[in-house]
């Protein structure tokens, strides 16, 4: 499906951006990345051959420019954060999000786009030991992720509405679980769970000091095993039927963080803050339907996907480490 076809990937320098990208080269696919980042950036990431525009896709008219002449768009925009990010920085995450949202996809609509990727989230779905996709809409996001939640579902809707009143059936929708891996957000502040904790052991942190008790549990994917299955999802999904994509097997955080600290060296001791929040207790995505639709398994293992992940994260540590030799 893909050989030759004009592929748009918003968003393409990220987390499950690079790793798609390349995914899509391989499949003979002619890439077009749209990135807020400068090319020289994109380019250091993806040595592969690619068209860029550099484009602000909250503005309607650069989402035009955008999607002009393609046959698919994978939109993977978004404002990653940690849990903090739900509760205190709501409006900067909302607000973005919905003209991303709004703006891709009437574009998309506007050039009668042939297929459509839109990236849900485990977030948007009400507490559950087990999350099914028909059981998105039995109750409200956990509180912590309220915001967030709510707007991957009205991204949802959007394709929904599309199709109900023109008959534009263009749009797939996937939903990742926790995806980690290279080229992730390696702030402290801001970074999700697996890249802060490495992070933190790699610069020396000990003890390395943990929001919660470790018991929460979370459903992790590697974002490589969450590009191929997007590939894989907007061949072969039918429209505005979502499909999770995750592992169906949880983990307690104080089980990633233990594998996170085995693979550092020296091996940092773990301090546990269980006044501090750490979000909704249990996170696991139900695999059927990945499994009968797709043919789903899983790619990656969690130890081949920490240690590709530490060793990209320990080449960025040095690269940032020569630049401030540099600049100071």
């Amino acid at each position: 499906m893909y050989k030759n076809s004009k592929v748009l990937v918003a968003g393409g320098t990220g987390t499950i951006g690079v790793p798609l990208v390349r995914e899509l080269i391989k499949r003979g696919a002619k890439v077009r990345v749209v990135s807020l980042e400068p090319e020289i950036i994109a380019r250091g990431k993806i040595q592969d051959e690619f068209e860029f525009y550099q484009l602000d896709l909250t503005k309607p008219e650069h989402c035009l420019k955008a999607v002009a002449n393609q046959r698919f768009v994978f939109n993977l925009l978004g404002i990653k954060g940690s849990v903090g990010l739900g509760e205190t920085k709501v409006a900067s995450y909302l607000i973005p999000m919905l003209r991303f949202q709004t703006n891709l996809m009437e574009a998309a609509f506007y050039e009668r786009i042939e297929r459509f990727l839109f990236v849900g989230s485990i977030c948007s779905y009400p507490r559950s030991t087990m999350h099914y996709e028909e059981n998105m809409w039995n109750g409200m996001p956990q509180q912590n992720d309220r915001i967030p939640g709510i707007a991957k579902r009205v991204g949802e809707l959007l394709g929904e509405a599309f199709y109900l009143e023109h008959g534009w059936n263009a749009v797939r929708i996937v939903r990742p679980a926790n995806v980690y891996g290279p080229y992730d957000d390696l702030n402290p502040k801001t970074a999700q769970v697996i890249p802060a904790l490495i992070t933190r052991m790699l610069t020396g942190e000990n003890p390395v000091s943990i929001w919660g008790d470790g018991s929460a549990v979370r459903d992790f994917i590697f974002s490589a095993d969450v590009a191929y299955w997007m590939c894989e999802a907007l061949e072969k999904a039918p429209p505005n039927w979502p499909i999770n994509l995750g592992s169906g097997l949880g983990l307690t955080i104080k089980e990633v963080a233990e594998a996170i600290a085995s693979l550092v060296n020296p091996i940092p001791q773990l301090k546990w803050d269980p006044y501090k929040p750490a979000g909704d207790p249990c996170r696991i995505l139900a695999m059927e339907r990945a499994k009968k639709v797709l043919g789903y398994y899983q790619r990656t293992s969690l130890a081949d996907g920490l240690t590709k992940t530490i060793k990209w994260c320990q080449s960025q540590l040095v690269q940032d480490f020569r630049a401030d030799k540099i600049n100071n």
